[in-house]
C-alpha cells in the first residue's frame, strides 16, 4: 500500500505556492507517495483523514487558522503523522497560532537585505542522514532570520549580518535553517530555503527536501 501525504497550498502568492507545491507533488510521487493536493485549509478539517496519513506538507504563507482547522493536524501529528515544510509555507503560515508554532519549531521574523542576498548554508557534518555527503554552499535569495524552538535538532545553520542593520550589533549569529523535532509521536521537518520555486528545486534544497520529507513520514510506520 503506498504512502499517503497531503499537501495544502495558498496563502501569500509571492511564496509562488501553487509552484512549489507542484515540484513538492512530483517529489512525492516519485518517491512512491499517493500525493493529494488541496488549496482550502479545510482540507485539515477531517481528523481520521489526516490520521490515516504519513505525511502533511503545508504549503500556505500568512493566512489565519481557526482552531478547528487547527486541532486535528496537531492531533494527527502528536499521533504520529509526519510534518515537513518549507520557508513560510510552513514557519511563516500562521502568526497569530502560537501553538503551530510550537508544533513546527520556530518562526520567521525577519530577512535582512530581502531577496537577493548572498549567504551560506552551512551543513552540520554528522548530524543527520537528511544532510549527509551535502557540502556547505551558497545561495542568493531571503536569509531567514528565525526563532525557534531550543528543543529542535539543528542541521544547517546560516550567519548574521551579511547585511548591516539594527540587528547587527549584536554581533555574529548562527541561526537555523534546516532542522528536525518531534510533536508527539510525530515527526517534523523544516528547510527555511525556498523563497520562490526555482530556489526550491535547486539541487541541494531540493535534496534536502526529498529526505526531509522520507524521514519524516517513516515516522509513522514505526507508529
Amino acid at each position: 500500500m503506498k504512502r499517503k501525504a497531503l499537501i495544502v497550498q495558498g496563502g501569500w502568492e509571492g511564496h509562488e505556492p501553487v509552484e512549489v507545491s507542484e515540484i513538492f507533488r512530483q517529489v512525492l510521487t516519485e518517491s512512491g507517495f499517493e500525493a493529494e493536493v488541496s488549496d482550502t485549509l479545510d482540507a485539515f478539517l477531517d481528523r481520521d483523514k489526516l490520521m490515516s496519513l504519513h505525511l502533511i506538507v503545508p504549503v500556505w504563507t500568512m493566512g489565519k487558522i481557526t482552531q478547528e482547522q487547527l486541532q486535528p493536524v496537531l492531533d494527527a501529528v502528536a499521533g504520529g503523522v509526519g510534518l515537513a515544510g518549507c520557508h513560510g509555507g510552513m514557519c511563516d503560515s500562521f502568526r497569530e497560532s502560537t501553538e503551530w508554532q510550537f508544533m513546527t519549531g520556530g518562526q520567521w521574523v525577519a530577512h535582512p537585505g530581502n531577496d537577493g542576498t548572498r549567504h551560506t548554508i552551512h551543513i552540520r557534518r554528522g548530524s543527520s542522514p537528511i544532510v549527509e555527503g551535502i557540502e556547505d554552499f551558497e545561495v542568493v535569495t531571503e536569509q531567514y532570520y528565525m526563532h525557534v524552538d531550543p528543543a529542535n535538532e539543528v542541521l544547517a545553520t546560516t550567519r548574521f549580518p551579511v547585511v548591516d542593520g539594527p540587528h547587527a550589533t549584536n554581533g555574529v549569529v548562527d541561526v537555523p535553517v534546516v532542522w528536525t523535532k518531534r510533536w508527539g509521536r510525530g515527526r517534523v521537518f523544516y528547510s527555511s530555503l525556498g523563497h520562490h520555486a526555482d530556489v526550491v528545486a535547486m539541487e541541494q534544497p531540493l535534496t534536502i527536501m526529498k529526505r526531509g520529507f522520507l524521514w519524516a513520514a517513516e515516522g509513522r510506520d514505526l507508529v
